[in-house]
């Protein structure tokens, strides 16, 4: 049984109050003097967006944060697209040791993950503890899931064995057919992931902080801090988090649209 329009438009409208209201509270609640003997703020001010804006440590940590998000999602989108690809492609059966792979990182608590890495990491000829590296290393487990389902929801959307067939009689070769002809048309599949994986990585606090701890702050880490003394300032940095995170996806977006996505029919229109 469909549901009817107006339903629809109040149980949308339902869910975007959800997700918007608390992001003009925090808003509201980092622009007010006072905000606690009242159901409205009591006055206006920039000073807390001042004050946590101006100690160097501000864009350190958000120079930091862009840093290691941008290189997880770089990385993952490199590695887990064509691996999914070929395994997709000639292996079908191995979906079942994506999938496990996919459901280790929901399952795993981030504290059991950031000692296992140590452990493990520690061993290795690798300079990678204590350095911002073993945070991209972990990151990319976590996030995993968030880059391999998106591809492989975009790899069964088009027939990949066709495409790879039309292309290799074509002349083209492995590499060839995966950049100039699979890659385009999977495209909004690899952006999607990319920027679940970068919200997720900016955000990240518990890895980051068992991690590297205060030898790499990053932005969650500064805004961890000034919970601790001043909910307005800690909610200037929540909003600036937020701002910072859709300008960037907004960015990869319009990028990417510039570069146009290509339909199913690249090859002929088969």
């Amino acid at each position: 049984m469909k549901m009817k329009r107006p339903a629809r438009i109040v149980v949308f409208g339902l869910f975007l109050a959800f997700m918007i209201i608390p992001v003009i509270a925090t808003l509201v609640f980092s622009v007010s003097t006072r905000w606690d003997r009242s159901i409205l703020p009591e006055g206006m001010t920039f000073k807390w967006w001042g004050l946590v804006t101006e100690r160097k440590a501000f864009l350190l940590t958000l120079k930091n944060s862009l840093t290691i998000s941008l290189a997880t999602a770089l990385i993952l989108a490199v590695l887990v697209t064509p691996s999914v690809y070929w395994a997709h492609l000639r292996l079908p059966k191995s979906r079942n040791i994506f999938e496990m792979m996919a459901a280790f990182s929901f399952g795993i608590p981030g504290v059991v993950l950031a000692l296992s890495l140590l452990r493990f990491y520690s061993k290795v000829p690798v300079p990678l503890v204590n350095t911002p590296n073993i945070l991209v290393a972990a990151c990319m487990v976590l996030c995993f899931p968030f880059m391999y389902r998106p591809v492989i929801n975009a790899l069964e959307a088009i027939n990949v064995k066709t495409l790879t067939e039309a292309a290799q009689s074509l002349g083209s070769g492995w590499w060839s057919t995966l950049f100039r002809v699979i890659i385009p048309n999977i495209m909004p599949g690899v952006i999607s992931g990319s920027l679940i994986v970068f919200s997720t990585v900016f955000s990240e606090f518990t890895l980051t902080n068992l991690l590297v701890g205060s030898r790499f702050k990053t932005f969650p880490i500064y805004l961890v801090e000034f919970t601790r003394f001043d909910g307005r300032q800690a909610s200037a940095l929540a909003v600036i988090s937020f701002m910072v995170a859709w300008l960037v996806s907004l960015l990869i977006l319009w990028i990417a649209g510039r570069k146009g996505t290509p339909s199913a029919g690249t090859l002929g229109g088969h």
